[in-house]
């Protein structure tokens, strides 16, 4: 564990997720139900992260709204010190989706214009100046503007800070093309993978990256095995097989989170990958994104499940 703070500068927001029961009948009314909980990619990571024994500030803007202290509630049950920037005329950011029965997606509606007034020029107050000169690992995530994202890791380079990114989506994680140099790590999945370099196959990957500028970086695939790579070495892990799932919501999320968690600790990049895996395998079994079982003990017991690394490269 580091005795630094983790600072995660990005999106804090709510997540509602709409459930139709039975068969979707486009354009009419579908019997469901709602579920609502804090979300946003760098703050579930960070929650799973302080659940993990880190101690964890959050930076983000807020509205001065219920939904923005559903926000403060779920960083103080998960043990986060929160410190928004708060806009008390504006709404928090939402994201809304609406999902068949079997859980794939019919249509999601991003209310994220909050966070395009988290400018470059809010990085150059002092507190947070010092609190990025002063963490021992800055997080953020691509909710934030691609000229915020280029400055923070710039900052955080020139305090000899490292900094990993959360791709979000598609998208966004173009977001991050500027700042790749700047990273110390980025975490996405296959389709963010290619969004910034066009390759399909995951073995292709660890190079296009790095030609891109990324210096280490984790590709998810869903089911599929992840894969990590650094300046050493790639290496793949194949998830465990899951007798029930309960909402992959947040999944990649805390595979950034038990990542970091051992990279923090000293771990291999295989033995890393392995403890990400795990923290994505407890939080699948969980309907939160971010699931309240996550812990050090727990994290050890999902971890016996993991296979062994492959080492690629």
């Amino acid at each position: 564990m580091t005795g630094r703070t983790i600072l995660m500068v990005g999106g804090a927001h709510v997540d509602r997720r709409g459930r139709i029961a039975g068969e979707t009948a486009p354009g009419a009314s579908n019997p469901g139900a709602w579920f609502v909980e804090a979300g946003g990619g760098g703050f579930n990571a960070a929650r799973n992260l302080a659940r993990l024994g880190h101690a964890v500030r959050l930076v983000s803007p807020r509205g001065g709204d219920a939904e923005g202290e559903l926000v403060a509630a779920a960083a103080e049950a998960a043990g986060v010190e929160d410190t928004p920037f708060v806009f008390l005329d504006r709404a928090t950011p939402s994201y809304t989706a609406i999902l068949e029965r079997d859980g794939n997606l019919v249509v999601a509606l991003a209310d994220m214009g909050l966070y395009d007034l988290f400018s470059p020029r809010r990085l150059r107050q002092r507190a947070l100046r010092e609190a990025v000169a002063s963490a021992g690992l800055v997080l953020t995530d691509a909710n934030l503007p691609a000229e915020t994202l280029s400055a923070l890791a710039a900052a955080a380079s020139a305090a000899g800070v490292p900094v990993a990114g959360i791709a979000i989506s598609p998208a966004k994680v173009v977001r991050f093309r500027a700042a790749l140099p700047g990273l110390s790590l980025l975490f996405m999945n296959e389709a963010e993978a290619r969004a910034l370099t066009g390759a399909d196959r995951p073995d292709g990957w660890p190079q296009a990256l790095q030609r891109a500028g990324l210096a280490a970086g984790v590709v998810t695939r869903g089911g599929g095995s992840a894969v990590a790579f650094d300046g050493r070495q790639a290496v793949r892990v194949e998830p465990p097989r899951l007798p029930a799932l309960g909402d992959v919501t947040g999944a990649g999320d805390a595979l950034a989170a038990g990542f970091l968690d051992a990279r923090l600790s000293g771990a291999a990049l295989g033995e890393a990958l392995r403890r990400g895996v795990a923290a994505a395998a407890i939080t699948v079994r969980s309907p939160h994104a971010v699931a309240a079982e996550m812990a050090p003990e727990t994290l050890a017991a999902a971890l016996a499940l993991v296979p062994e690394a492959e080492i690629l490269s």
